[in-house]
């Protein structure tokens, strides 16, 4: 999760790249500006880990891959380096620190990150070429919103209580309350 509170120093990307291989403080990279990482709350982290340990299940022997939010995504359309919460990539990687051709973008929304989510992020993640869903969980309440990319555009489903969800990008189908497991104990 971050938050936009830029520094006032512009960096180059490969200067944001270099200083983030030895910084303490992971930071998301925006058309030079750089933006601190905040903690996250538990329900956010179990919703988290039960998509990444979903998505790793259903992927096993394929040659996609599902990573966290310690692994940058690259949106070169933007100048940005951004870390989502999680992402499904088949590439393989020129580097090792981020990835460029995700399939899947997931986010889970926090109060002070969800207007951004929503609005910033989500065109940003919208103009990767390769990119067939981004995906929105609410972390307080049953609410998942599925933004797929059609031939007229992208279009947005939206799942709640009961709801089994779609994600035609990794031919899965998941049921929400699998999502919550355990997120409000």
């Amino acid at each position: 999760m971050s938050v936009p509170h830029p520094k006032l120093t512009r960096l180059s990307a490969e200067e944001y790249l270099e200083m983030e291989l030895s910084s303490p403080i992971k930071h998301e990279f925006v058309a030079g500006e750089i933006f601190a990482m905040t903690g996250t709350s538990d329900s956010h982290n179990i919703i988290s880990l039960n998509l990444a340990f979903i998505l790793r299940e259903h992927l096993r022997g394929t040659p996609c891959r599902v990573f966290m939010s310690d692994l940058k995504l690259k949106v070169g359309t933007a100048d940005a380096f951004l870390y989502p919460d999680l992402m499904v990539t088949c590439e393989t990687a020129p580097n090792s620190h981020f990835r460029e051709k995700p399939k899947l973008v997931i986010e889970v929304l926090s109060d002070s990150t969800a207007k951004y989510d929503k609005e910033d992020k989500r065109l940003m993640y919208q103009s990767i070429e390769s990119l067939q869903e981004y995906v929105l969980v609410a972390q307080s309440f049953m609410d998942v919103r599925v933004f797929r990319r059609a031939a007229s555009g992208w279009e947005m489903s939206i799942y709640t209580d009961g709801a089994t969800i779609p994600l035609h990008s990794v031919e899965q189908e998941i049921p929400i309350e699998r999502i919550y497991e355990s997120a409000w104990d």
